[in-house]
């Protein structure tokens, strides 16, 4: 059962825009939800989903050092206007990578109380927006690729520090849900924090044709990559969402994952939303495939 916050966060869809002035906003260059009944978000820094009324949630990524706060309230006010809950990805760094600590810095931090300024003050902001908020704190922690400091920890070190910093965070903001967000790979259930410390679990679903044909010789569909990871995530008795979610490739390889994301399917029962990440990957994937465009403007290849 949903709790009332969670209802409304990826609350139903509406009738969305009507198909006049929806294809007048295609035309200037706005981008569409892929057609569906799974409550549909995104991570949109450009704005290309601003005037779509099928979005449900709007997603935002922030670091807790060197962050401008103020940002936080604009988000709120943007979400406001549209009616549109937040999701709020917290990473445990800077962005500025020539300054990063090291995973063993930023563990030693987190349980001596180095960090605690940082986790309060996002949070006495977050406790403060009229929307409703959902915390993504330490996201893809069974990641094994090494682009965050905090993934592959010994479990109990990581349970231990999520814990930690989303309790200083309820002191601030009592009223947000949490997501735990693993990548959705096998050793997730390693990681899991416990039920009071999950009201969601993510996951992460990512298609890039150019890497299913290296690597597995063939197209993957969106059911072959989520399917797996919706298993592992559903054990806990725990609303589901793909946090994030992209896809590139040639025409009909995307056509199949846009009809496939949002499609009802008796399989995921808990299913509750999907999150479109609609920016370039911010980091290379591995052995020379680059940094995908996950921008619904540029995912189709020629």
């Amino acid at each position: 059962m949903l709790n009332m916050s969670t209802k409304r966060m990826m609350r139903a869809l509406g009738a969305g825009l009507g198909i006049g002035v929806l294809s007048g906003l295609l035309s200037m260059g706005f981008a569409q939800s892929p057609p569906g009944q799974v409550p549909f978000g995104v991570y949109d820094p450009d704005g290309d989903f601003s005037a779509d009324g099928a979005v449900t949630v709007e997603h935002l990524f922030l670091p807790w050092e060197d962050v401008y706060l103020p940002s936080l309230n604009d988000a709120d006010a943007y979400a406001l206007e549209r009616q549109r809950a937040l999701l709020v990805t917290l990473e445990p760094w800077t962005w500025s990578r020539s300054e990063r600590n090291t995973a063993r810095y930023l563990r030693e931090g987190i349980f001596n109380g180095t960090y605690d300024g940082n986790m309060h003050a996002v949070c006495e902001v977050l406790g403060t927006l009229k929307s409703p908020v959902t915390l993504r704190f330490m996201h893809e922690m069974d990641d094994e690729s090494g682009q965050f400091i905090w993934a592959g920890w010994d479990p109990d070190d990581y349970i231990a520090a999520y814990r930690r910093m989303t309790d200083l965070c309820k002191e601030d903001a009592p009223n947000i849900n949490l997501m735990w967000s693993p990548l959705g790979d096998e050793k997730m259930a390693q990681y899991y924090p416990g039920d009071d410390y999950a009201d969601l679990v993510g996951l992460s679903v990512f298609g890039l044709q150019a890497w299913d044909q290296a690597k597995y010789g063939h197209d993957r569909t969106y059911d072959e990559i989520f399917a797996p990871r919706y298993k592992r995530a559903q054990a806990f008795g725990k609303p589901v969402v793909v946090a994030e979610l992209g896809y590139v490739g040639k025409a009909g390889y995307v056509e199949g994952w846009k009809t496939s994301v949002r499609a009802e399917n008796a399989d995921y029962p808990a299913l509750v939303g999907v999150v479109y990440f609609n920016y370039p990957e911010v980091y290379p994937w591995p052995e020379g495939f680059g940094q995908p465009d996950w921008r619904v403007k540029n995912q189709v290849l020629k």
